[in-house]
């Protein structure tokens, strides 16, 4: 496994629980140090999960790449940001390569990574090729299967959730399909590498319009004294040709912010055309934190009061519930927007580690407890496990997921 991360790990642990003996390759070698003492940094994966595969024997992580010698199969899940903009492919081009030096003909490479249409085939493959001579179909198997980890989500996890598989070939299907039989409970095979990339892209995409469509209605819907989420629960009531999607500070994480602009880039690329609904999209929901700022000021300005000096109370700092990932987080967006105009902002997140949130934060705090002081709380994400009764006496509540009552608390 290329990558021992929020997918890699996961999906390793699952494999030595199918019988596999894994190899975590991580470049990282303060993480291989972690997981060899059996210290879990991936919050979906317990300690004594990870214990019980390095007892097994069956996996062991490594920063070594004689490690990757005469491997059978060989998944790749490193990480696919973007740079300026545009698809940063760096580390998935750094594993191929180091997977080039230990292939061995039959071998299989799967791919993960989330990416453009085009990559398996034109770069892992490609880059394979012309370091060994090795063709894909011929003499190694080659596929694309994307990620579907959904970090938090106890319902659908990688075992329960469909797995969509391909290969370059028929061959190469069956040996993907093949591996993943044995992790999931079901595998959705396609025809193509390239239907399978499009198809982790349609799933982001069609989030990121769908959340940025109920941004822009929210922002409209305050301004028009209309409750937005009363509408939304009105709307799903109807049980055909709608699907329920609410607004939020903005999107964070891997997916929303950086994969649609992955399809955007490859359209523009070969194409020569604007993806238009991904350019809008983006335009909304990286602006979120912008409107949220413009309602502290104004929830603040009621009170005869300037965000300069103001304790500014923000509630959750991961992108998403339950997690401690602030990849991209909008929380981290809006608090280094209040922090140049002279906001004291108090951190609460007990699932982000305590040093990030130092650094993008005045002050932080572990409880909601002396919220009565703040002049302004802002509830941004809505963990399971951070009591918020204490917001009964709050002065002034943002409430951006619509999850608050009172008459101190107003929703986005």
């Amino acid at each position: 496994m290329m990558g021992q991360g929020y997918v890699g790990l996961p999906l390793a642990m699952r494999a030595v629980e199918a019988g596999y003996d894994v190899v975590g390759f991580e470049v990282d070698d303060r993480r291989v140090k972690e997981l060899r003492s059996g210290t879990s940094y991936v919050e979906d994966i317990p300690a004594d999960r990870l214990r019980a595969a390095i007892d097994s024997g069956r996996y062991r992580p490594s920063s070594a790449t004689d490690d990757l010698a005469d491997f059978d199969v060989a998944v790749i899940t490193v990480p696919t940001p973007l740079a300026d903009r545009q698809p940063d492919l760096s580390f998935v081009e750094s594993a191929t390569d180091m997977l080039a030096g230990a292939i061995r003909p039959g071998a299989t490479v799967v791919l993960e990574s989330t990416t453009y249409p085009g990559t398996t085939e034109e770069l892992v493959g490609g880059r394979i090729r012309a370091a060994t001579g090795l063709v894909p179909g011929a003499d190694f198997h080659l596929g694309y299967s994307p990620e579907r980890i959904d970090p938090g989500n106890a319902t659908w996890t990688l075992e329960t959730t469909p797995k969509v598989v391909s290969g370059v070939d028929e061959a190469s299907l069956a040996k993907v399909r093949g591996f993943y039989d044995r992790i999931v409970a079901e595998t959705v095979p396609v025809s193509s590498p390239k239907e399978a990339e499009m198809c982790k892209l349609l799933e982001n995409t069609f989030r990121h319009v769908n959340i940025a469509l109920v941004n822009e209605l929210a922002m409209f819907a305050a301004d028009l004294d209309v409750d937005i989420w009363e509408v939304i629960r009105a709307a799903s009531s109807k049980p055909f040709g709608y699907m329920p999607f609410t607004p939020g500070p903005g999107v964070g994480g891997h997916c929303l912010p950086i994969d649609p602009s992955y399809l955007s880039w490859k359209v523009e690329q070969s194409l020569g055309t604007p993806f238009r609904f991904v350019e809008l999209a983006n335009d909304v929901n990286e602006h979120m934190p912008d409107y949220v700022l413009r309602r502290i000021n104004r929830a603040l300005n009621e009170r005869r009061r300037s965000i300069n000096g103001s304790r500014i109370v923000l509630v959750g700092f991961a992108y998403k519930r339950n997690t401690g990932d602030a990849r991209e987080s909008p929380s981290v967006r809006l608090a280094d927007l209040l922090l140049p105009l002279g906001a004291h902002v108090v951190a609460v997140d007990p699932h982000v580690d305590p040093g990030y949130l130092a650094r993008h934060s005045s002050e932080q705090v572990e409880d909601l407890s002396g919220v009565a002081e703040a002049d302004l709380v802002v509830l941004l994400v809505d963990h399971d496990d951070v009591d918020l009764e204490p917001l009964a006496d709050a002065p002034r509540v943002l409430d951006t997921r619509g999850v608050l009552a009172g008459e101190n608390v107003e929703r986005l």
